[in-house]
């Protein structure tokens, strides 16, 4: 028999019988046939071609771009970069253009450094001149400028040491349960990319003026000091780009400008870079608007959208043959986008390895994919198709990715998280639940106790402090009594201590996820509600995600001993592993944001979490604003919808773009315990038009497969669904076959118990459909009392008779 198949060719909701998007194939033509020997610039074109780099017709177009604006849509996978690094050179060896009068700006220090190797490959450029090119980030320019004019201030960049400092801050005003720092930070960090100093932050409400008051001393502390962090660099040398004396000299060394990732570019660096093209205008820009994530960090679209008509003269070229992605990856990528209002029109072409079509499944929740994901992907580095560094598991948000790093540290597959704080146990808003199950079970357990204190309202150093000079007196099984004769805390809070414990002492009787939600009702959530301040510290819709993935996380469990047991287990073997994330060319699967993808590219990625709710996030289909976009508004900044529901849906054709050759796509059919549909950006590509996302069908009946989902499920006479109807991929499609393998459903436990029931199955061997047989003499019986075959609702060959085995439940 079998085992149940764990990817389709269609998402859920989708008919069978509808074709896949696919990418048109692009022109073979290059340079070698599109710039003949009669050209003057041929000797530059031949040269590169000896050099193995053959430019597209659009690309030498760029290349061969002189005087003026220009705006070079780059769509992904397209080579901008060798665009880029060919025009450098094509100025220098056909303009004449100096090599230190060209300056390229890009995002990271990664980026300049493989551009300035990219320009000193070229032929011809001499490594003088490579050196000459001046690449480099935002921040180095901008650095450079202010040494120049004097600036000795360090440079205060380590995220943790930002963090410790406003932390103090905080302590010192009597802010420390009011506000969280990283918030803080972000917060200061948009503001500044607007141009905007601390000192000109709002204070109309009470909790603006307590988060100024607490930014301002953030700033007084680095001054005091001779500190400056990123974003100062920026602010200050665009203060200092207003001063003539200063401004015109660079304008007239740097009389090419190229800048890369122009989406990503916030006012400020826009500012600048205005500022120093302005007396030539030799200015080109290359982006791609349909790529732009990052507005929370105050990427603005705009500058994309509009730049010919701030340069009325600009010239817009489209990179749009793609070089990375199977035309069937790029065309579901294309058709995602498309959807969008805000962008300009594109649609790429492919000229990329051919890979599979995109896959997809539907799981009954996060568990369960993550269980089937890493069964999958084990099978294809075991069979030797992949190696686990060819492999991407892309996720929406942060916690998104609990369930996938679980089962990938249970079950010893190396890997590397990206962008990663705590463990999932140990986060803030999660530790002080977790450290209340540890103590029931070792009251003495002392480094329990800190994260215990906020919640009683007491100072977590000043408590400690008292706790543990106690202690030297007299040991207590209980270290917290000794907080019910401190005299610094009123009579309630003595009791509230009392109160406490005998809630401790209860936990660890009682189920993982009942105790979470005990200790939640009796006193957690009124606590995160007493220290919740809007738009400055956690929001309300991430606490309530995180603690209900917590819950989720819990279920698990019978006991409260083996649910801690895991946790710490988890965190200890997270501990061991952590050596991975220093060594970029290990051989390990790559754990990240969407976010984090961006510019990345992987033979094989896994999309984690395609479903409403997740992607898009539920807060782009309300009037809240995104997790990720609300650090630098106001308490009362209201979300625009539409340009909330697109930049998810930007996000969606970036994680399907970072694919080569396979690309697999998991859409749970439950978060946090309540439905969830398939994502609409899925559907939506295939020519489906959404249900209303608040009435997902998901009632499942196998792996993959939610009950009576168009497409796959089918519906007989009467309207009445029937079981599910499934595909499996073939034993034999290669890279694909490892999806037929079966999997434990969570690390460390029992295989999921399985039982056989009858079923119709599709005659057509390229099917595969089969749904289940109703034998309880209800629908399908005919009068003599014997099952009806019915037509396959997918091919609409005959069925026949059989069996399959399913999970039991």
């Amino acid at each position: 028999m079998d085992p149940n198949p764990a990817f389709y060719p269609r998402p859920i909701g989708v008919s069978y019988s509808t074709p896949s998007p696919q990418a048109r194939r692009a022109s073979i033509d290059t340079s070698t046939t599109l710039v003949p020997d009669t050209d003057q610039d041929s000797a530059y074109f031949r040269a590169l071609e000896d050099a193995n780099i053959h430019l597209n017709r659009p690309q030498i177009q760029a290349v061969r771009h002189g005087k003026g604006p220009l705006l070079t849509l780059a769509g992904a996978g397209c080579g901008k970069t060798t665009v880029l690094a060919a025009r450098a050179g094509y100025l220098m060896a056909m303009r004449d253009v100096p090599a230190s009068s060209i300056l390229l700006v890009t995002f990271t220090s990664k980026a300049a450094a493989e551009m300035k190797l990219r320009i000193a490959g070229l032929p011809g450029v001499r490594p003088a001149a490579a050196r000459a090119v001046q690449a480099r980030t935002f921040h180095s320019f901008a650095l450079a400028m202010l040494r120049h004019h004097g600036v000795q201030d360090e440079v205060f960049g380590e995220t943790q040491a930002q963090h410790t400092v406003m932390k103090m801050m905080l302590r010192q005003l009597g802010l420390s349960e009011a506000f969280q720092p990283e918030s803080l930070l972000s917060a200061l960090s948009a503001w500044k990319a607007e141009g905007r100093s601390a000192d000109e932050l709002p204070e109309t409400v009470r909790e603006e003026s307590d988060a100024k008051r607490a930014m301002l001393a953030y700033e007084a502390w680095k001054q005091e000091r001779g500190k400056m962090d990123f974003d100062d660099i920026l602010l200050r040398a665009s203060v200092l780009l207003r001063d003539p004396d200063v401004l015109q000299p660079l304008q007239r060394r740097f009389s090419y400008i190229m800048v890369d990732e122009f989406q990503d570019t916030n006012a400020l660096q826009y500012e600048m870079v205005q500022r120093l093209a302005a007396r030539h205008r030799n200015l080109m820009v290359v982006g791609d608007d349909d790529q732009t994530i990052y507005t929370f960090n105050g990427a603005r679209q705009e500058s994309i959208l509009e730049f010919d008509k701030v340069y009325k003269d600009a010239k817009v070229i489209t990179l749009d043959i793609n070089y990375r992605s199977d035309a069937r990856i790029l065309g579901l990528g294309s058709n995602i986008v498309a959807k969008n209002v805000h962008r300009r029109s594109k649609r790429l072409a492919a000229a990329g390895h051919e890979g599979l079509p995109p896959q997809f499944a539907t799981p009954s929740g996060p568990e369960e994919e993550a269980a089937h994901i890493v069964t999958h992907l084990l099978g294809q580095v075991e069979e030797g198709q992949l190696r686990y560094r060819d492999i991407a598991i892309l996720h929406r948000t942060a916690s998104g990715s609990r369930s996938i790093f679980e089962q990938l540290i249970m079950r010893d597959v190396p890997f590397i998280q990206y962008g990663a704080g705590a463990v999932f146990y140990d986060q803030t808003l999660i530790r002080p639940l977790m450290d209340h199950l540890r103590l029931s079970l070792n009251p003495r357990r002392m480094e329990s106790i800190p994260s215990t204190l906020g919640p009683l309202y007491v100072s977590r150093e000043a408590g400690m402090e008292w706790i543990m000079r106690e202690e030297k007196q007299q040991a207590k099984k209980y270290p917290l009594i000794h907080l019910s004769r401190w005299d610094r805390l009123r009579d309630f809070q003595r009791e509230q201590v009392k109160e406490r414990i005998r809630l401790i002492r209860s936990l660890s009787t009682m189920k993982p996820a009942y105790a979470i939600q005990e200790m939640r009702r009796v006193f957690y959530d009124k606590y995160l509600e007493s220290g919740d301040t809007g738009a400055w510290t956690h929001y309300k819709e991430t606490m309530q995600e995180s603690l209900e993935e917590l819950e989720t996380a819990a279920k698990r469990f019978d006991t409260v001993e083996a649910f801690v047991s895991f946790a710490d287990e988890l965190s200890e073997r997270h501990r061991q592993m952590e050596s991975l994330r220093r060594e970029e060319d290990s051989d390990a699967v790559r754990l990240m944001t969407i976010h984090r993808a961006k510019g990345l590219e992987f033979p094989c990625v896994y999309w984690i979490g395609a479903s409403e709710g997740i992607l898009p996030h539920s807060s782009a289909l309300h009037s809240e604003l995104p997790e990720d976009r609300r650090a630098g508004a106001a308490p009362t900044a209201a979300v625009d919808n539409d340009a909330a529901l697109e930049e998810e849906r930007r996000l969606a054709y970036v994680a399907v773009t970072r694919a080569k050759e396979l690309l697999y796509i998991t859409s749970p059919a439950s978060n946090h315990g309540k439905p969830a549909a398939v994502s609409r950006f899925l559907l939506e590509a295939y020519g489906v038009t959404p249900p209303e996302a608040s009435k997902p069908e998901t009632r499942r009946t196998s792996f993959g497969q939610p009950k009576g989902a168009s497409g796959y499920g089918s519906r007989v006479s009467g309207g009445a669904p029937t079981s599910s109807v499934a595909t499996r991929v073939s034993s034999r499609s290669g890279p694909g076959s490892a999806a037929a393998r079966t999997t434990s459903s969570v690390a460390g436990s029992r295989t999921e118990p399985r039982i056989s029931v009858p079923v119709w199955k599709c005659t057509d061997d390229a099917c595969k459909a089969w749904m289940r047989r109703d034998t309880t003499g209800g629908r399908r019986k005919a009068a003599a009392g014997t099952d009806t075959p019915p037509v396959c609702p997918l091919c609409s060959s005959p069925m026949t008779e059989g069996t399959r085995s399913i999970p039991a439940r």
